[in-house]
């Protein structure tokens, strides 16, 4: 039987029809998301209410579960590693954490650097792309970041100098807090979270240097009574996706992921403001005092820390020209 080629073309197109009929269609993906934080912190609850949004604007099609706690089994510094290997495809990761892997996520960290959320934002538009190139050398991509709270020094004795805090044991969560504690001239030392009540019920430290949420999670108004409220350095916690994952989702529902971290990270960073200013309340109204650090005092303790910022660019040259731009921005070149 002769097929003219009108006949030919038309049933090619007819195959071509079916073959797309036939393919299958996006099936959805369920993402597990590693926390470290307990469940009911507020990075996980934004975390959960970006989750809840992401299955909304994609009508289920994209399912986050929040894990937290560390309940997926891991650690802090583990987690860029963790979804870089694909061991999980998304995670609530602390940048100071990372440093051992990558130096210039300690930068943010530099001690009194930035010294409010709008300093920042104002680092972020020099920082943020440095950071997404780092994070896709890492095989992931940066959705959203939120900083950590304001940050204090919780002390035993009150004073209206630096040299009044010589000496004083202060714990710190990692070394670039520690190193900034030495530099002011107290004694930091770094103790894990679930060793730090033991440590200040025996006298091991006199202090803890870290943000009011926190404090209320140690209730420090059983053994501390001042509070400093230093900043003496910020950081962020970055929700990031393994890029083979994001490379998996269609176009549509990777959109939709991202307007609405564009849209709620502007709400998480007042979410992080506001438990500060709660938090802080109830330490107060727990019997704490916040101390008005004088003038003189705060300028005699930025001096001491000053040191910190040299040696770190000398470390990180990458750094040096972001924070040298950063600083212009503010005047404060």
């Amino acid at each position: 039987m002769t097929i003219t080629r009108r006949q030919f073309i038309a049933a090619t197109c007819a195959g071509a029809s079916a073959a797309l009929t036939l393919q299958p269609a996006f099936a959805g993906v369920q993402l597990n998301f590693a926390d470290v934080l307990p469940d009911g912190n507020f990075m996980v609850l934004n975390a959960k209410k970006y989750a809840d949004s992401v299955a909304a604007a994609t009508a289920g099609e994209v399912v986050i579960n929040i894990r937290a706690g560390g309940s997926l089994g891991f650690k802090g510094p583990e987690q860029m590693r963790a979804v870089r290997d694909g061991l999980v495809p998304m995670a609530d990761i602390l940048t100071t954490q990372q440093i051992g892997d990558e130096a210039m996520f300690g930068t943010e960290a530099i001690p009194f650097l930035v010294g409010s959320q709008a300093d920042l934002r104002a680092l972020h538009k020099f920082l943020r792309p440095e950071f997404d190139k780092l994070a896709a050398k890492f095989n992931q991509k940066i959705l959203y970041m939120v900083p950590s709270p304001q940050q204090y020094m919780f002390l035993k004795v009150k004073t209206g100098s630096a040299d009044g805090l010589k000496g004083i044991k202060v714990r710190g969560a990692d070394k670039l807090v520690v190193d900034t504690c030495n530099a002011v001239g107290m004694a930091g030392v770094i103790i894990p979270w679930g060793e730090l009540i033991p440590a200040l019920a025996s006298g091991r430290v006199d202090g803890v240097a870290t943000s009011a949420t926190s404090g209320v999670d140690g209730k420090f108004w059983e053994f501390l009574k001042y509070i400093y409220p230093t900043n003496h350095l910020v950081s962020s916690n970055m929700v990031n996706i393994n890029l083979d994952t994001w490379k998996k989702i269609p176009a549509p529902q990777q959109k939709a992921m991202e307007e609405l971290a564009v849209k709620l990270e502007p709400e998480f960073w007042e979410v992080s403001a506001q438990a500060d200013r709660d938090a802080l309340k109830k330490l107060i109204d727990n019997g704490m005092e916040v101390v008005q650090i004088p003038a003189a005092m705060m300028s005699d303790i930025r001096k001491r820390a000053a040191p910190l910022l040299d040696e770190y660019v000398k470390r990180v040259p990458a750094a040096g020209p972001i924070v040298k731009r950063y600083l212009a921005s503010l005047g404060r070149a």
